[in-house]
């Protein structure tokens, strides 16, 4: 991506207000990547791919089309905008359509966020990576096969303009690597994993470290059994904690508010969780996985607290969403080529409490540490929440046998009530969590 692309997009945009559109916008996603899959000692496979794609969006009064292209030639160009502007014109109203009101719009200068690193890793590099995890991850006793490891590289970059003077783009890196192990052998096998990812190469965990430990979660799995039914204390590990933020940003968007599908729909402003709980969305986080200069509309955005010390402090918003809620879009409009913005939140992140998950077991006498989480059995009407889970079982505050097979349910109202947050917050995905604990859940087991 370069300055032309953003010339490409001006131009698109002035083409379409040549033709009488009342209003467009162009965005442009050039991607870069190549990855490789390593299994059984030896190299499985290895792939790249490279994507250039434009998306034009115009607008006649309250009518609005989409349409996107792979081919910057001048005639697949010239044909976007006419073939934009001709299905724009023919479909119906939409009351809610337009630019994002131009008051909102990111003016000054981009921030350094660190979120490229212009390291040119090899294949061969993204191969010994992948390798020095599997070996590592086989080394550990009780090991016995790998469902094979891999490592990745990419990069990407964002360009947007439109036609109330908003022209602005930035570009990231990642890189990964990730490994799955299994222990035991026929029926009583286990598997488990573990990953590293980063804007900069140099972020990145060493290989054998995440192959060592994907081996020996999966060897403290072995011999696992089922729970006694009943109402007990739940302890989520982070890496699984995480997906009740998720269920959160899915029941406070404004597309789903506006539509009066959230469980949340009456929320706004009110004590949803208990006050020792605040939730940040940050968007300038330095070489964050989700960080983001502006929005898909060229919105600005900032840090934002969405849960206050328990409150719910705003919805999440576009422009469109805005518009049919009576509000102010909140700078959480998502992009691509090919749709209108949707929603799209950053680094987020439950903000880490004062006990460590040692003190938090501590007095629990019969509880369920949970380290992974099966199914999608999660209503965002009602809220209920049923899933499939595995860990391990907390007797008198210690954790002690593998635990599999067993459902855990809830309603996630409740949940967010009797939630409480551990001291041991990191930052290793794009939605973070320290430990959580909920009490009062129900376990069905044998």
């Amino acid at each position: 991506m370069s300055e032309n692309t953003l010339d490409i997009l001006d131009d698109l945009v002035k083409r379409a207000k040549a033709l009488g559109a009342d209003a467009a916008d162009a965005v442009a996603v050039d991607a870069t990547s190549k990855g490789v899959s390593w299994r059984d000692g030896k190299l499985e496979d290895v792939d790249g791919s490279e994507g250039a794609d434009i998306g034009l969006r115009v607008f006649f009064g309250q009518k609005q089309a989409m349409t996107s292209t792979s081919d910057r030639s001048a005639s697949s160009l010239s044909s976007l905008v006419k073939r934009t502007v001709e299905m724009a014109q023919a479909v119906p109203e939409d009351p809610y359509c337009g630019l994002a009101p131009e008051e909102k719009l990111f003016k000054g200068s981009l921030q350094d966020l660190e979120l490229f690193d212009a390291t040119d890793v090899s294949a061969d590099t993204l191969a010994e990576i992948a390798a020095q995890a599997e070996e590592a991850a086989r080394s550990v006793e009780g090991v016995t096969n790998s469902d094979g490891a891999g490592a990745s590289a990419g990069s990407w970059a964002i360009s947007l303009a439109t036609s109330h003077g908003f022209s602005g783009h930035y570009k990231g890196s990642s890189f990964s690597a990730s490994i799955s192990a299994v222990a035991g052998e026929g029926t009583a096998m286990e598997r488990d994993y573990d990953f590293t990812s980063a804007r900069h190469f140099t972020d990145l965990a060493c290989a054998s470290d995440v192959g060592r430990l994907a081996g020996e979660k999966a060897v403290k799995r072995l011999g696992a059994t089922k729970l006694p039914s009943g109402q007990i204390p739940i302890v989520f590990d982070p890496r699984v904690a995480n997906g009740l933020i998720g269920h959160l940003t899915g029941a406070i968007s404004g597309p789903a508010i506006a539509r009066g599908t959230s469980f949340l729909q009456d929320g706004l402003h009110q004590q949803i969780f208990n006050s020792g709980i605040t939730i940040i969305d940050d968007p300038f986080m330095k070489r964050g996985l989700k960080s983001k200069q502006f929005d898909g509309e060229g919105v600005s955005v900032g840090s934002m607290k969405l849960i206050d010390n328990g409150m719910l402090t705003t919805w999440t918003l576009n422009s469109a969403s805005a518009k049919q809620l009576g509000m102010e879009t909140t700078g959480h409009a998502s992009r691509g080529t090919s749709s209108p913005p949707g929603i799209g939140l950053s680094n987020l992140y439950i903000q880490a409490g004062d006990i460590s998950p040692a003190e938090m077991i501590k007095d629990i006498k019969d509880g369920f540490y949970v380290t992974e989480l099966i199914g999608m059995g999660v209503n965002g009407v009602t809220g209920d929440y049923s899933r499939g889970a595995s860990g391990f079982r907390i007797q008198n505050g210690e954790l002690t046998t593998p635990v599999n097979e067993v459902t855990i349910a809830s309603n996630l109202k409740e949940m967010f009530k009797n939630m409480t947050a551990a001291s041991d917050l990191t930052f290793k995905y794009g939605v973070n969590s320290p430990t959580l604990r909920v009490d009062g859940m129900m376990v069905a087991g044998t």
